[in-house]
């Protein structure tokens, strides 16, 4: 059984979805691992992973618009507001979605649906560098 481990540092320019599926295959084609499991570890409470359609923009659009409505942005409606207003919804939202995910990996590759992608939702308004922690397990 080998492991590997890598750092993904991903860039989001505002609130939103930002695809990095193809870095995290060329990650697990370096590792010479036929068969296992990587898990991406996201390591932030006002951001979150998504396994999503990869083919229609118009989902992660309708995906943000419904989040907004989930918990918006209202200075009058949360105690927390550290960072500013955006603060407090974006833990709500990170806490509705997950930090951790888990994706197969078979003849060397990432066993994914035709459509699907691998997306960091970021919840905050302002550019955010989101470190995410790749580890491949297998032989």
């Amino acid at each position: 059984m080998r492991q590997a481990i890598h750092h993904l540092s991903v860039k989001a320019r505002n609130r939103g979805l930002v695809e990095f599926t193809d870095e995290a295959r060329r990650f697990v084609a370096a590792q010479g691992i036929e068969t296992g499991l990587l898990t991406l570890f996201c390591r932030h409470t006002s951001a979150s992973l998504l396994i999503q359609e990869n083919a229609d923009p118009s989902v992660q659009r309708d995906l943000e618009r419904y989040f907004a409505t989930l918990a918006p942005e209202d200075a009058e409606r949360y105690e927390h507001d550290a960072e500013g207003t955006d603060d407090m919804p974006a833990h709500l939202r990170t806490a509705l979605t997950q930090v951790q995910l888990s994706v197969p990996v078979e003849h060397g590759q990432m066993v994914l649906g035709t459509w699907q992608g691998l997306y960091l939702f970021e919840h905050r308004r302002h550019t955010q560098q989101r470190d995410i922690v790749l580890h491949l397990i297998g032989e």
